[in-house]
């Protein structure tokens, strides 16, 4: 059984830091690339960043040199370092096996597994 669980999220104020994390199992994680995403109330679901097999980094224009992501395969864990966090970036965060890359922005596959997400608010 493939599972997903993200966790890290919390309330943070703008300017701050938070480190996600999602945990893999059931997989060999080290065959797949993986990405972040995240949904905001009334909008739909976009990708955050993605890591390669190889680690070659993706990131939405709207959290590039602000973010940064990281895998640990031994751990069979990939990081999402957020800095400098603005509003705008609250959601909740996914994490999901990763396709491709289009227009700049990470695609899952369409057999992803999804993890549950971990809600990420940031508010003053």
């Amino acid at each position: 059984q493939v599972q997903f669980v993200e966790s890290g999220g919390g309330l943070v104020q703008p300017g701050g830091s938070l480190r996600l994390s999602c945990a893999a199992s059931g997989l060999a994680v080290d065959d797949y690339a993986i990405g972040w995403f995240r949904q905001a109330p009334g909008k739909e679901r976009e990708g955050v960043s993605c890591i390669s097999r190889s680690r070659y980094t993706y990131y939405a224009a709207s959290v590039k040199g602000r973010f940064a992501i990281s895998r640990d395969n031994a751990k069979k864990t990939v990081y999402l370092q957020m800095n400098s966090l603005k509003p705008e970036d609250t959601a909740v965060y996914y994490c999901a096996t990763v396709s491709t890359v289009s227009n700049g922005l990470c695609v899952a596959r369409n057999d992803a597994y999804w993890g549950q997400g971990t809600q990420v608010t940031v508010s003053s």
